[in-house]
């Protein structure tokens, strides 16, 4: 079992006058990952860093932004990794404060404001999601919507033509549930298109 973080969390630290903004939050993917540092770049324009590691579906990335090689995106992402998450993205922008920490400072730094972070952070277990994808009339679409709140499955997105044409997101131990209510409500006047698993949350 995998955990993931239900909500970001940050942790500040100060050492020899240096300051480490370390935070972690969800993340499903590299590119969501890149999107948030440039985001966090765009915010501290007055950082000289912004570290970070990310562990998603299996993958990692880590990176040290010009920090000496080693001493900050891998030890962020070792911390990461003790800890059995995933799909979770850890950033420390720090603040540059005139004193030199040295590589063994440096580790010791990007590790604490990490694992500091994380005692606040709220894991929960990551559940592998499945997108389903259906098309039906019109008059069905507002039941289908309700089934829908009943089985926890988040709508993704919807078009109107000639017939309604819906996609959702859900639990995959909840998928057969769903899809049998729907097709008991609606008397086989819904066409389901293939499924596809997803990313957990």
């Amino acid at each position: 079992m995998s955990l993931t973080l239900a909500a970001p969390a940050r942790h500040e630290l100060v050492v020899k006058k240096s300051r480490f903004l370390g935070c972690v939050e969800p993340c499903a993917d590299r590119a969501a990952a890149l999107t948030r540092v440039e985001q966090l770049r765009a915010e501290h324009p007055g950082a000289v860093h912004v570290c970070w590691a990310l562990l998603a579906g299996g993958h990692s990335a880590a990176n040290d932004d010009g920090e000496p090689g080693g001493t900050a995106g891998r030890p962020m992402l070792d911390v990461l990794r003790h800890q059995g998450l995933d799909g979770v993205l850890a950033t420390a922008v720090r603040y540059w404060g005139g004193v030199k920490l040295g590589a063994g400072g440096l580790v010791r730094a990007y590790t604490d404001c990490i694992a500091q972070a994380l005692l606040t952070a709220e894991k929960i277990e990551r559940v592998a999601q499945v997108e389903l994808a259906c098309e039906l009339p019109y008059d069905l679409e507002g039941r289908l919507r309700r089934l829908a709140e009943q089985h926890g499955a988040a709508l993704v997105d919807v078009t109107h033509s000639a017939r309604v044409h819906m996609r959702w997101q859900l639990p995959v131990t909840a998928r057969s549930a769903f899809t049998a209510a729907v097709d008991d409500a609606a008397q086989g006047r819904v066409a389901w298109a293939r499924s596809s698993s997803i990313a957990s949350p």
